[in-house]
């Protein structure tokens, strides 16, 4: 047999073959870091405008399993293939040395053009790379679905020897946690302000928090009695801060409407008017007929719910009731927007009550009634609010007792002293963390 020479027609045509199977490497190794590294919300943004490769990539990364395991068959047999033929070919050549050369060469080549620059080429700029490579990507996922298909289900049987199941569903990006990681890395790398921070996420919250949880206590409520003195209740409606007032019937659970305090002077005006003109007669004006039918929701109502309910009633206030239909609470729409925005303030609002002041050591001195929310959003915090509403409700919680004045407890990493109480009441804390 003759002794083959370095430039034959085999080693030409093997050489070809090893450098089409590296350019297809790349191709599955830039697609793979392309298509899982590019937003969605981008994709999107570009398909929207008219770029069909976009909408391809969209498409392709509902399906995450099929796509990742696509271009991993894909990739492993262009880098499997690729390293054959090369040690057939250095083997021909170099004899038993050429087993570690082909090693040497095709780990190098591999790890910096298959892998390496097509990757970091992927990571630049990943919307355009996934648009642009999403048909060509698509069609090869379809040629290989029958053996993708295979290699999925052998896959998920072995997983569910040890308990694992897949959820063929199950989407590649969860959109809520994407937003919050870059609005976290935002404002880590100092491009994000923390209000605007706590107001996005304020927004995104809404669907996972219930009307329970932001609404005022029905102990905290201010309403007016329908029995009493219709002066009384001009007086007390005129001096309140607020423009709605809850109307009891002989007991606050008792709610017959609300009474807008707009609607009541119309009515006062429409009464004097049509009266004799002396404001002693309007102690006969019946304040039921001036107010408006009470809106009742249940406590465990969305507040994404709640706020399209709202608007859609073109509605501000609506009592809660529990599951028995007793009174819980009071919730406004701008304790919704609240939520989001922070509070909310105007030239009636009295001051509030939920003062928050720092001490020594990083610690604060906070009003028992503070909710937890508002205290993580001030200091930065991640006490937990699943099991309480209130900072006094979370000390509660986790003693299991009413404690007294002067106790000490130490939970989820801070220090919590009972301050004050008033009755059953945690009035005052102090909290420092550990």
């Amino acid at each position: 047999m003759n002794p083959s020479t370095p430039f034959d027609a085999t080693t030409w045509i093997t050489g070809g073959a090893i450098f089409c199977l590296l350019i297809l490497s790349a191709f599955f190794s830039g697609s793979e870091t392309a298509l899982t590294a590019a937003s969605r919300g981008k994709l999107r943004a570009r398909a929207d405008r008219g770029d069909t490769g976009a909408d391809k990539a969209l498409t392709l990364t509902e399906d995450n399993e099929r796509l990742i395991g696509g271009l991993l068959l894909g990739n492993n047999i262009a880098n499997i293939l690729a390293a054959s033929l090369a040690t057939a070919l250095f083997t021909r050549h170099l004899g038993d040395h050429g087993v570690a050369v082909a090693t040497l060469v095709m780990t190098s080549m591999v790890l910096i053009f298959a892998e390496v620059l097509p990757k970091t080429y992927a990571i630049t700029l990943p919307e355009a790379v996934a648009a642009r490579l999403a048909a060509p990507v698509g069609l090869v996922l379809a040629i290989l679905s029958p053996i993708v298909a295979l290699v999925r289900g052998i896959v998920r049987q072995i997983l569910l020897v040890f308990g694992v199941r897949t959820d063929p569903d199950t989407q590649m990006y969860s959109v809520r946690e994407e937003i919050a990681g870059a609005l976290a890395l935002g404002e880590s790398e100092g491009t994000l302000e923390k209000e605007d921070r706590h107001r996005l996420l304020g927004a995104l919250d809404l669907s996972d928090r219930t009307v329970e949880e932001v609404m005022r206590h029905r102990s905290q409520i201010e309403m007016i009695d329908a029995d009493a003195d219709p002066n009384d209740l001009i007086a007390q409606v005129l001096a309140s801060s607020h423009t709605r007032l809850p109307l009891f019937k002989d007991v606050r659970d008792n709610v017959v409407g609300i009474v807008h305090t707009k609607d009541l002077l119309r009515a006062v005006q429409k009464f004097l008017r049509e009266g004799d003109g002396n404001l002693d007669s309007v102690s006969d004006l019946d304040i039921q007929s001036v107010a408006m039918k009470p809106y009742f929701v249940p406590e465990t109502t969305p507040l994404d719910e709640q706020m399209r309910a709202f608007l859609k009633r073109r509605a501000h206030v609506a009592l809660v009731v529990d599951e028995y239909g007793e009174l819980r609470g009071l919730i406004t729409l701008e304790d919704i927007l609240e939520e989001i925005v922070g509070q909310i303030t105007d030239e009636f609002d009295v001051a509030t009550e939920y003062v928050l002041q720092r001490t020594d050591g990083g610690g604060v001195v906070v009003d028992g009634a503070m909710s937890i929310r508002d205290l993580n959003r001030a200091m930065d915090w991640s006490l937990p609010d699943d099991s309480a509403n209130t900072v006094a409700g979370l000390v509660i919680h986790e003693a299991q007792v009413i404690p007294t004045a002067g106790q000490v407890f130490s939970f989820h990493g801070f220090l919590f002293e009972v301050a004050a109480r008033k009755e059953n009441r945690i009035t005052r804390l102090r909290i420092r963390p550990l």
